[in-house]
This record gives C-alpha cells, sequence and structure tokens, in this order.
C-alpha cells in the first residue's frame, strides 16, 4: 500500500480496501516483530560471514561459523535467509588438463595409502600432485604438498613448465619446514616427475616411503584432488589472470592466508587446518 500511495491518493485507496486512515497510520508506523529483527540480525550477520570466506561458503558452512560465533540458528534458517538475499557458495565447473605422464621407464611405487591405517597426527601420510592454472600468458603449474592429518598445504610451488623441479621444490619446502620423522609416507599418481631419480633421491634422504597411484586412478588420490577442486572453483574460476605474476601472488595469498589458517573444513569438524592441527598442543 506504501507503494501506491505514491500513484494514488491515500483517501481513495483506504475506501478501496475498507480500512479507515487512523488504521493505516497505526499499521504504517508498526515496529517490526520480534522475528523479523531477528532475521534482519541474522542476515547482516550471514553477510559479513559470507564476505570473509571471500563468497565461497554455503549454508552448512555459514551455520558453523555462526556457531562458532556463539550465534545458535537452524541451517534450514539460514539457507533460506541466504537464497533470500541471493547468496551462494562455489559452483561447481569444467575441464581439466593433463598434468600427468605415465608412459616411462622409471620405477613406480606400489599403493601403500591404501593399506594405511587413519591419521592419528600430523606428517604421518603427504599427499601431492600437480595442476594448472590459466592466465594471459599462458599455463602456470602448481605442484602442492598436502598432511593428510590436517588437510593443510605444507609445501607448494609454481612454474611454467611440468619439469621435475617443480614437485621438488614443493617436497623441499615441506621437508624444511615440517623436519617430519622417517616412516613417512608420500603418496603421489604415477608421474614421471614422481618417478625421477632425483625425486626418489630426496624421499630416500629424509626417511619417507614412496606410495603411487594405481595407473589412471584418479580416486587413489581423493583428498588431493578435492583440494584442486577447492582452490579452483572458490578462487581460479572466479578470477582473470592476466599475468603468471598476478596467479602467483593470488594462489600464495589463498593458501597461506585463507585456506590454511581461516577456511572451514567439514571433515575437520569446521576447523581450519591449522586451528585443526593446534588442538593437539
Amino acid at each position: 500500500m506504501k507503494a501506491l500511495a505514491q500513484e494514488y491518493a491515500l483517501s481513495d485507496l483506504c475506501a478501496a480496501l475498507d480500512v479507515s486512515r487512523s488504521g493505516y497510520y497505526a499499521w504504517a508506523g508498526r515496529q517490526p516483530g520480534l522475528r523479523a529483527q531477528s532475521n534482519a540480525q541474522l542476515t547482516q550477520a550471514i553477510g559479513v560471514l559470507f564476505a570473509r570466506s571471500r563468497a565461497s561458503y554455503g549454508s552448512p558452512r555459514i551455520t558453523a561459523a555462526l556457531r562458532q560465533a556463539g550465534q545458535h540458528c537452524n541451517h534450514k534458517r539460514v539457507e533460506r535467509l541466504m537464497r533470500e538475499q541471493g547468496l551462494r557458495g562455489r559452483v561447481r565447473r569444467r575441464y581439466r588438463v593433463r598434468t600427468t605422464d605415465s608412459g616411462h621407464d622409471q620405477p613406480i611405487a606400489p599403493n601403500r595409502l591404501a593399506e594405511q591405517p587413519a591419521c592419528t597426527a600430523p606428517n604421518q601420510v603427504w599427499l601431492t600432485d600437480i595442476t594448472y592454472v590459466p592466465t594471459g600468458e599462458g599455463w602456470l603449474y602448481l605442484a602442492g604438498v598436502l598432511d593428510l592429518y590436517s588437510r593443510r598445504i605444507v609445501g607448494w610451488a609454481m612454474g611454467e613448465n611440468l619439469a621435475t623441479t617443480l614437485p621438488l621444490n614443493a617436497l623441499t619446502m615441506a621437508l624444511q619446514q615440517r623436519r617430519p620423522s622417517k616412516g613417512l609416507l608420500h603418496h603421489s599418481d604415477r608421474g614421471v616427475q614422481y618417478a625421477s631419480a632425483d625425486y626418489r633421491a630426496t624421499l630416500a634422504a629424509s626417511g619417507a616411503t614412496a606410495s603411487m597411484s594405481r595407473k589412471a586412478n584418479c580416486y587413489d588420490n581423493a583428498t588431493m584432488e578435492s583440494f584442486w577442486s577447492t582452490l579452483k572453483h572458490e578462487l581460479i574460476y572466479r578470477q582473470n589472470y592476466p599475468t603468471r605474476a598476478q596467479a602467483r601472488q593470488s594462489i600464495f595469498e589463498w593458501i597461506e592466508v585463507f585456506y590454511n589458517r581461516t577456511r572451514l573444513h567439514s571433515s575437520l569438524g569446521f576447523k581450519s587446518p591449522v586451528d585443526f592441527e593446534n588442538q593437539l598442543n
């Protein structure tokens, strides 16, 4: 009726709707109910958390973040309010570039990960893989090392080609930062980089045991594949990088500032990887 009042005389509208002018003014001046006020406050809090998540959280993570902040609410209510505001988490999409060359004559390690018991602490099992990032200057390749216990990225490296130095630099970073004890299980695909003499020598010197996925079976390294999916859907597919340097800076910031230290992980009880590791201390 407030909108119609801009086009029609208030007296005509009241007569058409069979209400008194005093009744209309009483209705117009009425304060929102407690439920409406609560929804408005909750919607504002949702908007803040969604922005902090870099527009990546869906309703389950938003609900978890609200509860961690001391605001208990129903997941369905959060889902409804997000839908009303047009807030959506990451959206699945598109293609895959082949980064694994398993057609080589280097030694292949068996899949020891399949027999490994569940991790009980960091630095028991590391997963590693290589992916790609499109830029205006061509592909930027990214190698990562992930701790299976906490899902933390403990080593990474970026480069313009798929030479062995790329994943070897990521492994070196992880070894220097974490200094794992002997017995670490290192799992990768059958790519020539991971089977190379230099890579195998570095693993042996650190006391790590190599494990490799079965041929053409990405499910053997599903947790690492899941991380790549998160990176691409929450960052890469939302960006347009004119240069490799811009992509490098963006990915570094996302991994070290957001993913490792802030992003809530459902398999970790909605804690970040760093917080999940810190709870052991």
